[in-house]
């Protein structure tokens, strides 16, 4: 054997070596992930899926349902700072895991776009006896849930979204480029070997950037679940949601329906959210339908995390049916530019301990 065959081989054999490190630390950090972050509720079967959801109360209340609907790279944890069980004394209330996030499934033959997430919101719904709740929906989950109000008005009362994916968008924001992976062979490929490992080691700068200006919950990673996200299935499905909406012409479609919408929307944003620019999906959203108020107050990207009181606060007047009759058609922005914002992704990953990545 001559000097490059050798060199050739030694190389091969160190790359599987590191592979098989790296596949087996991914399977030890996500058996410790799951531990800390068990699942909360139960599984429904929707269309040969399971969905994970949880409910809060004891379905006493008399009070329209709310549903919640989580955002790229999230799962239902992503609510868990609002005061869910005094919302519940009132009315169910249902967190959902949105297909392939959290502890729900989605199979390589499922479309991960925003129609199909949407029809399975809408199918979930149904199969809990849920009649026209009220549908929250936070980041891409309030394009899922404005898609529900479009194709299934009849499902839902009223929608009312928190920072919420609108209108297309060209950029990805910064703490969700890792996730814009278009070939499935290396995603499959980052998520069984670097996803875990760099995920874990570059949580910090990535939750920064997501609930930038406000900082990121110390316990966010477990209490607001996003621990989950660093799984290998966590990064593959959420790079699955990030391509379907740049290559689905669906919020295209959606834009040019707005007018036409059936249902009363509320929107709630932050001012200083980097990751979705208020202007351009919230205030824009409101220029294109009477049924649309928008609210705007200080803060990023994560106000049901950073500020709960205060979202629990105009979720109770949506509820009501209030922010209609209070809204001004004239927002006052102390923000010149109608400019943009990106799109978010998580990050990979490296050694205990375990802190994660985030949400929108």
């Amino acid at each position: 054997m001559n000097a490059i065959a050798l060199s050739i081989v030694i190389v091969v054999v160190a790359l599987a070596v590191a592979c098989a490190a790296l596949r087996s630390y991914t399977r030890r950090a996500t058996r410790r992930i799951e531990q800390a972050v068990p699942m909360d509720g139960r599984l429904i079967e929707i269309d040969g899926e399971r969905i994970h959801y949880a409910e809060y109360g004891d379905g006493t209340g008399t009070g329209r349902p709310v549903v919640f609907v989580h955002g790229l790279g999230g799962q239902m944890r992503n609510f868990a700072y609002l005061p869910l069980e005094a919302l519940a004394r009132e009315r169910r209330v249902i967190l959902i895991d949105r297909p392939g996030s959290g502890y729900s499934t989605r199979g390589p033959q499922t479309p991960a776009n925003i129609g199909a997430q949407a029809s399975t919101v809408a199918a979930v719904i149904a199969a809990l006896g849920l009649e026209a709740p009220v549908l929250v929906g936070h980041s891409l989950g309030g394009a899922i849930a404005l898609a529900v109000a479009l194709d299934h008005p009849r499902s839902v009362s009223r929608v009312a979204l928190i920072a919420p994916l609108t209108h297309l968008q060209t950029e990805v924001p910064k703490a969700f480029r890792a996730l814009a992976v278009r070939s499935a062979a290396v995603r499959r490929f980052i998520a069984r070997t670097l996803a875990t490992p760099f995920g874990l080691a570059t949580s910090g700068p990535t939750l920064k950037a997501v609930f930038a200006p406000e900082a990121a919950p110390a316990d966010f990673p477990t209490r607001g679940g996003a621990l989950l996200s660093l799984r290998p299935d966590g990064f593959y499905q959420a790079s699955m949601d990030l391509v379907a909406l740049e290559d689905a012409p669906d919020l295209t479609q959606m834009e040019h329906r707005y007018a036409k919408l059936e249902v009363p929307v509320d929107v709630l944003f932050g001012r200083d959210d980097i990751v979705l620019n208020w202007m351009r999906h919230g205030d824009a959203l409101r220029r294109r339908s009477p049924r649309v108020t928008l609210k705007v107050i200080d803060g990023g990207h994560m106000l049901p995390v950073t500020a709960p009181e205060t979202t629990i606060e105009w979720l109770r007047s949506v509820i009501a049916g209030t922010t209609h009759e209070d809204a001004t058609r004239a927002i006052t922005p102390d923000l010149q530019e109608a400019a943009a914002a990106p799109t978010p992704a998580p990050a990979p990953v490296a050694e205990p301990p375990l802190q994660s990545r985030a949400a929108t």
